[in-house]
């Protein structure tokens, strides 16, 4: 079922439309996962009435954009051209989910493709962390999981395993939104109010230290962390605390980690927070790199923190600050017209009615510190690490580890 919505915004000369399907990489089946990234790059190789190329130079042929790009929760596919040329180009997108031409031989570009990122993946120890962790979090959950795929599973994809997987593509629910009338779309603002709620969830925190850390040991003079657990789905009324806890945490020089690790001990080169929109239990991660010499030092702070957070709540001028910084990323995301359609698409998929800045700031304003020390000692109490970088001093972090979660 396609379900069309119209964003009712300012003129602009150029038009753009995009396409949430419903069920991304969390579609994939045991044994293949990747498979679903490896269907949404073949969509766009060519449809009914044009292969490979000849689809390609019509696009170009009008300075258009075509982009496609797999989530765990869905695939999206836009098209964004001069509103002079729109009208030959939008019924591009139909053509793509409906009658794609899905050809053997770009299947296996596709696959070698697939292939070829997982291993360029497997030489950035950051990757190799960060999935780590997903797997310690997640299990056997589909959030555990890389988009991508692994290269075994990937590798053993065949062709008739594609179709077989586009057969099942094409009953899922899929939604169309876009900034031109001539689609004869449904305005955003008639829809309902009443966005699904979602449970609070369980969160396991009867688990050892031990199973709640991974460490991946290289020749590296570099040690990453990371530290997190997952929370809620984006559905959740807990999401807006968690997003000012995030703001706090990462949002501008004025953010606690950049003071703490940067401003006042100058010892990263990387750090910041992790909180994807999703529409089941989002991951939360504090990740940070560090050299050698300063890895055990940089756990110190990261302990402290994270004590802080479970036991004090944000100051009034932290929390305002925190609030004031959200706000503010929100209205910079609305200075792209892709990323708002891309951002409303996703909520709309995921049950939820988009809401005006001014209710937005409402929500915002009425979270307190104790609604985010609730969260951070409901979520994060019991943390999961993954660390990656020199065997001697993985084992001196997971001694204090240990000792201290």
């Amino acid at each position: 079922m396609l379900k069309k919505y119209f964003l009712n915004n300012k003129k602009r000369n150029f038009s753009t439309a995009s396409i949430w399907i419903k069920g991304g990489s969390d579609m994939d089946s045991t044994g293949k996962k990747g498979i679903n990234k490896i269907l949404c790059s073949l969509l766009t190789r060519g449809c009914k009435g044009f292969n490979n190329f000849t689809f390609s130079e019509y696009i170009e042929s009008y300075g258009a954009e075509l982009n496609q790009e797999i989530f765990e929760d869905g695939i999206s596919i836009s098209i964004k051209s001069l509103n002079e040329h729109f009208s030959k180009l939008f019924p591009l997108l139909g053509l793509i989910i409906n009658k794609p031409t899905l050809l053997e031989i770009e299947f296996q570009k596709v696959k070698k493709s697939s292939i070829n990122i997982i291993k360029k993946d497997k030489e950035n120890p950051f990757n190799i962390c960060f999935e780590n962790w997903k797997r310690i979090v997640y299990s056997n959950h589909p959030y555990a999981f890389n988009t991508t795929g692994n290269a075994n599973d990937v590798s053993k994809i065949t062709y008739e395993d594609v179709l077989l997987e586009f057969k099942n593509f094409k009953s899922r629910d899929r939604y169309l939104i876009s900034n031109n009338l001539g689609i004869n779309g449904v305005s955003i603002e008639t829809l309902g109010k009443n966005p699904l709620e979602e449970k609070s969830i369980t969160i396991n925190h009867d688990l050892n230290p031990n199973s709640r850390f991974y460490c991946n040991n290289n020749d590296s003079n570099q040690t990453i962390i990371m530290m997190g657990d997952q929370t809620c789905s984006r559905r959740n009324s807990e999401y807006f605390p968690l997003k000012v806890l995030e703001s706090y945490l990462s949002y501008g020089m004025s953010a606690a980690l950049f003071k703490l690790f940067r401003e006042n001990h100058g010892i990263t080169y990387d750090l910041g927070v992790y909180y994807p929109i999703r529409s089941g239990n989002a991951p939360f991660l504090i990740y940070l790199s560090v050299s050698n010499d300063q890895a055990l030092f940089a756990f110190e702070l990261l302990s402290t923190l994270w004590k802080k957070l479970l036991l004090n709540p944000l100051t009034d001028a932290e929390i305002f600050l925190a609030k004031e910084k959200l706000k503010g990323s929100f209205l910079l995301g609305n200075q792209s017209l892709d990323e708002i359609l891309q951002r409303k698409i996703q909520l709309i998929s995921y049950g939820i009615s988009p809401i005006s800045q001014n209710d937005l700031n409402s929500k915002i304003e009425g979270i307190s510190s104790l609604d985010i020390l609730k969260l951070t000692n409901k979520y994060f109490s019991k943390p999961f690490l993954s660390i990656s970088g020199n065997k001697n001093i993985s084992l001196e972090i997971s001694k204090m580890w240990e000792k201290n979660f």
